[in-house]
């Protein structure tokens, strides 16, 4: 035998003892019910792995809202209602606030493990936290509205040239928005080469940084190590792609930052306020370099998350509105109602409180289609008994966004585009944004307060000048069952569309000229 193979016979004898002892273990308290695993496997073999939230909503059907799986030896819970999230992860956050230690080896693999999203619970994490919620929070956010407003009106002039590019106008919007917000980075063009690397290693990380995959690395940790070129190896050829693209983005807007800074050219953002506040609090060099390169990681991070979402839930909007003219009208003439049918002037930040609607559109997007369906997975940091139910030590807890969003206790007629849901009481919801859109407990989205400010500004302008309706001989189902959606971490919808100008006779000019009054 040789000895690579003995290793791998090695590894493969310490991954069937774990199960065992696992197993064991298990067997001695009360687990949550679940499918019967396999032996070694688990529950992988049962699972739709382009879909798995719509497998664990099917199981939450049969089983409940509390489940139990287990992949490749490591337990998931998969939490599938509101009420046992809130239970768990907002009265229980100092257990369920960490994430999973098979995460690590992953996000090490991929270059990411410097991410806000990824770091487990700890004093690392919370200065992350601290920093978002000094630029993000509530008071701070409105700070950011003209950039917000600023972008929504280059999508309105970018879709009225090309409007067949709707994908790329909407991911330049979002990409532009963040990228002003956090570094004051003006984007050359969609080709801006910081641009590509972040959406280069985005588009890998949605699809390999994982569960799933992260149990197969955890499991067989020798497949690290596999050359690139080995057949089958293609997360590995991803992984060092990743690498390069991580370090070429995560450094290059932050230092555009310092030289403006240093220049006196700086505008305000993220990390300008930030780097200010080191130089003003930072007791030595050290906690000066500590601190600098913290902010780095963080502000990082918050570009990708945002970036990535915002670009999903609009696109998700804009099928809905295709897919459902009623709502589309309704949203319009309350619009109208408001900045008057003959488009004297372009929809303000003053105007929202005048506009229930547009407020419902929104909160029914993130309902409809989950961005992110099972969202980032939190992990126990001891063990834990609910209900009943033993939750072992250091298991993956899964939020399932879908089947919450599927409740029709909570959401009556819950495959439909109901925006009128958040309005009267007729729905059974209480006109709140859904919990599950942005999270629960300590890990609940810090950049919730922009990202609906964000949100709101390109829908409500997009409304105010456009109408969307299906492309000719595009079949996208009554209710978009023919519509493909990307898989991953994240989700969004990917099909044509026709997008005109709502008002007869508006030209280039006089988009300009009421873009240009709005500032």
């Amino acid at each position: 035998m040789t000895t690579s193979s003995f290793s791998i016979f090695l590894l493969t004898i310490v991954f069937l003892l774990v199960c065992f002892k696992r197993k064991r273990d298990g067997a001695k308290q009360r687990l949550p019910p679940g499918p019967r695993p396999t032996p070694i496997l688990g529950n992988i073999t049962g699972i739709d792995a382009r879909n798995p939230w719509k497998t664990y909503t099917k199981w939450a059907a049969e089983y409940g809202d509390i489940i139990y799986t287990q992949l490749l030896g490591q337990d998931i819970i998969v939490l599938s209602s509101e009420r046992v999230a809130r239970d768990l992860l907002d009265r229980r956050s100092h257990n369920y606030s960490s994430r999973p230690a098979s995460l690590i080896p992953i996000n090490e693999l991929f270059g990411t493990e410097f991410s806000s999203i990824f770091l487990p619970y700890g004093d690392r994490w919370r200065l992350h936290r601290r920093l978002f919620h000094q630029a993000f929070n509530m008071n701070a956010a409105s700070s950011f509205r003209p950039i917000q407003m600023e972008t929504a009106h280059d999508l309105m002039m970018n879709l009225f040239m090309t409007p067949d590019d709707f994908p790329a106008h909407v991911q330049a919007l979002s990409i532009a928005t963040i990228m002003a917000i956090v570094y004051d980075y003006k984007a050359s063009s969609r080709h801006d080469p910081v641009v590509a690397y972040v959406e280069k290693t985005i588009e890998i990380a949605m699809q390999e940084v994982r569960p799933e995959v992260a149990a197969v690395i955890g499991a067989f940790p020798f497949l690290k190590y596999l050359p690139p070129w080995f057949p089958g190896a293609s997360f590995k050829r991803n992984a060092l792609i990743s690498q390069e693209c991580c370090a070429k983005w995560v450094d290059a807007p932050f230092q555009h930052v310092k030289r403006n800074m240093a220049g006196g050219t700086a505008a305000q953002s993220m990390v300008s306020d930030i780097l200010t506040r080191i130089q003003d609090t930072a007791r030595t060099e050290g906690d000066a370099a500590y601190m600098e390169k913290t902010a780095k990681e963080a502000s990082a991070s918050a570009y990708a998350a945002a970036s990535e979402t915002t670009f999903s839930t609009l696109s998700t909007f804009i099928l809905a509105m295709v897919l459902y003219p009623e709502a589309q009208k309704r949203a319009q003439a309350e619009i109208d109602s408001v900045i008057g049918s003959n488009l004297t002037r372009l929809p303000v930040w003053e105007d929202r409180s005048s506009l229930p609607y547009i407020d419902a559109i929104i909160k029914e997007t993130m309902r409809w289609h989950p961005v992110a369906p099972l969202g980032i997975p939190h992990a126990t940091v001891d063990d834990d008994v609910y209900e009943g139910y033993y939750i072992p030590k250091g298991a993956t807890i899964l939020v399932n966004a879908w089947a919450m969003s599927r409740d029709p206790a909570n959401y009556p007629r819950p495959d439909e585009f109901l925006p009128e849901r958040f309005l009267t009481s007729e729905y059974g919801t209480n006109g709140e944004t859904p919990s599950f859109a942005f999270g629960f407990g300590r890990r609940v989205c810090v950049g919730r307060y922009v990202a609906d400010a964000s949100l709101w500004a390109a829908i409500v302008s997009m409304l105010a000048i456009f109408h969307f309706e299906p492309a000719p001989g595009c079949d996208l189902g009554p209710e978009g069952e023919n519509v493909v959606w990307t898989e991953g971490v994240t989700t969004h919808p990917k099909f044509p569309c026709k997008i005109t100008p709502r008002h007869e006779g508006l030209t280039h000019e006089r988009l300009l000229q009421l873009v240009q009054m709005s500032t």
